[in-house]
């Protein structure tokens, strides 16, 4: 990967839901070549939200204790913290561009430590936002799809 890459909540979530076996599998090869280089950034929202999307109840993907010591990994990398700069900014953000605050908070985290690339399956694949770039990293990730009649799945 070129330049700085701020991971979405979605990516870190794939690394552990097994539900979604293609979709670890990519995010599972993003951080095994990409969490040492110093160039993947998090915010104190994606932790967060980490933390809540992987421990809430109906999905429980992870333990409070596992969750945790994911979260002590996650926050290795450079973090961006969440102050009121960045959500007014935030806020500035969805007067100007029709998206949910939510989204602002990612992206003006992921400018505000100067990344190149957005890495999310939540918003539109190839926008740009100031010189920052959305992809989604599962573009192209094909699900397996039961075969009629019931048996394993197989991947098209």
């Amino acid at each position: 990967m070129a330049g700085r890459s701020f991971l979405d909540t979605n990516v870190l979530v794939c690394l552990v839901d097994r539900d979604e076996p293609v979709k670890q599998a990519v995010a599972e090869r993003l951080w095994s070549e990409e969490a040492t280089t110093g160039n993947l950034v998090l915010s104190t929202q994606v932790l967060a939200e980490f933390f809540h999307a992987t421990t809430k109840q109906g999905r429980n993907l992870l333990a409070p204790a596992a969750a945790e010591e994911f979260l002590l990994r996650f926050a290795l990398l450079e973090v961006v913290p969440s102050d009121a700069a960045l959500v007014l900014a935030a806020v500035a953000r969805t007067r100007a561009d029709p998206i949910s605050l939510w989204d602002a908070l990612i992206v003006e985290a992921a400018l505000d430590a100067r990344c190149t690339r957005l890495l999310t399956e939540d918003m539109q694949d190839g926008r740009s936002f100031d010189g920052l770039v959305v992809e989604n990293p599962f573009r192209g990730a094909k699900q397996p799809r039961p075969r009629a009649g019931g048996g394993r799945p197989v991947v098209h």
